[in-house]
């Protein structure tokens, strides 16, 4: 990441210190919690880090593993952690500066480092949850090119493994053979923190199983949830194929969800309120027949993590604005049966909107044809 992106996000962060009357704002990763955030604001992608940033300085804290790592990713004044706990070095410089009001993320911290630092250091302590992930949320252009690049991996590194897809296959060979190709891409990884959803047959009613030893049989429909990593930004597909021949009911199930999908993706402006987008294509499936199948939300928003803000839903309270990147993923699970899912990536514009991943027809595909 460039630095002076770095030092851009720092100058927002600073302004919403001062309108928060914060002298200082802390944020701690342990064992990468957090770790997106931290990686955001100053550029370090360690799994143990703290983050001091003032009205003049930003302090990164780290331990001797990562000092040579930390040194080439970040542009913060780098402090090894040596001797005490990390919450204890902080609370140490924190007492040292003598800050009279500092920002801490209450959301992101352990109950009994939160409660010892508390205890530990005299200052008015603010909880500053909200900052980072309102400045995540926005999406710059180069954030939003990332997402695009991984789904151009998604779809091709697919398309390769559609071609060896056969009878007897696993769920779990399809996604080792899914994962290598996007690695062999050049993609750090697939998700951060997850296996890919892959369900077969009956299973395709659990929206979010896991891979398993379940061998694809003729006729099987396969739900497939899985996404990209590129320069720490992932994005989040949905596909659907046939093992063989598509049934009846697979077929419909389809037809209504691409309509559903590309209704609501239609809808997708800025203003729109995230539950009036979730309420467009939950028309379109309750029209079929099918609304007690639709069990989730339509959409959530996406980047450095695969869940982000704001989210689409009949429960959500976010308005869309410029810069949101969102995915579309409407869903019918009929249990006993199996299930079928559509989901891509878009970018909110002042025009509307832009896929950054469909690029691809959305509809099941038929494969390992007898």
């Amino acid at each position: 990441m460039q630095f002076d992106v770095i030092r851009d996000r720092v100058k927002k962060l600073r302004g919403l210190m001062r309108e928060r009357e914060m002298d200082a704002f802390i944020l701690i990763v342990f064992e990468r919690l957090n770790s997106e955030s931290c990686h955001y604001i100053s550029g370090f992608r360690g799994s143990s880090a703290a983050l001091i940033i003032d009205d003049k300085r930003e302090a990164l804290i780290t331990d001797g593993r990562y000092q040579t790592q930390a040194a080439l990713q970040s542009p913060f004044a780098l402090t090894v952690q040596t001797k005490v706990s990390l919450s204890e070095f902080v609370a140490g410089m924190i007492s040292a500066n003598g800050y009279k009001s500092v920002g801490f993320e209450s959301e992101k911290l352990f109950h009994s480092v939160a409660e010892g630092m508390l205890k530990k250091v005299s200052t008015n302590w603010k909880d500053a949850s909200a900052l980072i992930p309102f400045l995540r949320r926005t999406k710059s252009a180069a954030e939003a090119d990332a997402i695009k690049r991984a789904g151009v991996i998604a779809r091709e590194a697919y398309d390769k493994v559609l071609g060896r897809v056969r009878v007897g296959m696993t769920e779990v060979e399809f996604e080792s053979t899914l994962l290598h190709e996007i690695k062999m891409a050049g993609a750090e990884k697939g998700w951060a923190h997850d296996d890919f959803i892959v369900v077969s047959g009956e299973r395709g009613a659990m929206c979010h199983g896991r891979p398993t030893q379940k061998a694809f049989a003729l006729g099987d429909t396969v739900t497939l949830d899985y996404g990209v990593m590129v320069d720490g930004y992932m994005c989040d597909v949905t596909r659907n194929f046939a093992v063989g021949r598509a049934q009846k009911q697979a077929i419909e199930i389809d037809r209504i969800l691409v309509k559903a999908h590309r209704d609501a993706a239609a809808a997708l402006r800025p203003g729109i309120a995230g539950k009036e987008v979730d309420a467009v294509a939950r028309k379109v499936i309750a029209d079929a027949g099918y609304e007690k199948n639709f069990i989730h939300g339509l959409g959530h928003g996406l980047g450095l993590e695969v869940h982000e803000a704001p989210r689409l839903s009949f429960l959500s309270k976010d308005t869309l604005k410029v810069g949101d990147v969102v995915t579309i993923e409407p869903g019918i699970y009929v249990e006993g049966w199996g299930g079928l899912r559509v989901e891509d990536d878009y970018l909110i514009t002042e025009r509307g909107s832009e896929c950054l991943t469909q690029s691809d027809d959305q509809h099941l595909r038929v494969v390992a044809e007898e």
